[in-house]
């Protein structure tokens, strides 16, 4: 009988070999593949901290979304030994997240005091005092982009927004922003002139709004900094635009080298730093580079839909932030693969809010 045969009724060797392959010695301290067990609360309702510290066993995302709620536990309860001060909690959010009803959550992270400063978008800042003048309407992603234009109705995903909104946006804000440059003018005849920022002009309208569904209404309470270096991309801007044509020839001057001072100040005084951002594009950047300054954050949460393989900021995973000394090589991070209406209520019922219903 030939070398590489078998016996009558018996697998080949070759293929049994690596079929059955015995394996290595698991390593001490994996954890095994568990999901969540609803017959362990047939008699109480689960809380939704305890769905998220299940799904921490469940593998793929929800691995990932146990494991962020985890890091932020870690940033909301650290306390330096000598001074008593917290976690400097930089957040994050793009403008479609204040469109959405996720606003809600990112008030109440504001109103409670939960973050030490934000950075959002032009569409992060109007959206929020838009949705103090009028509502976002719920919508389908499917609705024709030209017969809304014919019915004067601006889609964001699932979302809709009636035109009227920002005219009467614009109502609220020209009036503010004619006074800002009256103080402007005034000011440069005093020994303190007045030098208008993003965030001191977000700081501002937040005063001027005076409603309490407002997330900028609480930053400016708490006095919690709101940085938007791209202050112009949006309906803000173009109302800024209008302006100089209104209040020509003096304009109002927004510096945005006070802000990236400011910003940076805040990362390199930090007694220890963490990131949340929900999103990508320059609200993830600016955060970033600004923990740099301090050669990189101990802790960060990722949560978005972008992909690293095209190289984008966006997409990047925080082991590429580490490279850059954007997150310190021995910090706890984590990136969750997920649109962040669903995740990020869950994540902040499991942390913030679990802890405030503990006071």
């Amino acid at each position: 009988m030939a070398a590489n045969s078998t016996a009558v009724g018996a697998a080949p060797n070759g293929a049994t070999d690596a079929v059955l392959k015995p394996s290595d010695p698991v390593p001490e301290g994996s954890i095994p593949v568990v999901g969540l067990d609803f017959d362990k609360y047939a008699e109480r309702d689960i809380t939704v901290s305890e769905l998220v510290g299940n799904m921490a066993s469940m593998g793929f995302q929800a691995t990932s979304v146990g494991q962020a709620a985890k890091v932020i536990d870690g940033m909301r309860a650290w306390r330096d030994p000598e001074t008593g001060q917290g976690t400097t909690i930089f957040l994050g959010y793009t403008s479609n997240l204040i469109s959405s009803g996720l606003r809600e959550t990112l008030r109440w992270l504001v109103q409670h005091k939960h973050v030490s400063a934000i950075v959002t978008t032009a569409g992060g800042v109007e959206e929020d005092f838009i949705k103090c003048l009028a509502p976002t309407y719920l919508g389908s992603f499917s609705a024709q982009g030209a017969a809304l234009r014919a019915q004067g109705m601006n889609r964001i995903g699932n979302l809709l927004v009636p035109n009227n909104n920002y005219c009467a946006f614009e109502d609220w804000v020209v009036p503010i922003l004619d006074k800002m440059l009256e103080e402007q003018e005034a000011s440069k005849k005093t020994e303190e002139p007045i030098h208008w920022t993003p965030s001191k002009v977000i700081n501002r309208l937040g005063k001027e709004i005076n409603d309490e569904r407002s997330v900028y209404y609480w930053a400016w309470k708490n006095d919690i900094p709101v940085f938007c270096p791209a202050l112009t991309d949006g309906s803000l801007g173009d109302m800024l635009y209008f302006h100089t044509f209104k209040s020509s020839p003096e304009q109002l001057r927004i510096d945005l080298v006070e802000d990236i001072r400011k910003i940076n100040t805040m990362s390199v005084r930090a007694k220890r730093a963490g990131m949340i951002i929900l999103g990508g594009g320059i609200v993830k950047h600016h955060i970033a580079n600004a923990c740099l300054m301090r050669n990189g954050a101990e802790s960060a949460v990722y949560i978005n839909t972008g992909n690293e393989f095209d190289g984008s900021d966006a997409g990047a995973r925080p082991d590429e932030a580490i490279s850059w000394g954007k997150i310190k090589a021995d910090g706890d991070s984590v990136k969750v693969y997920a649109e962040a209406t669903v995740v990020f209520p869950l994540i902040v019922a499991a942390t913030f809010a679990k802890a405030q219903q503990g006071k």
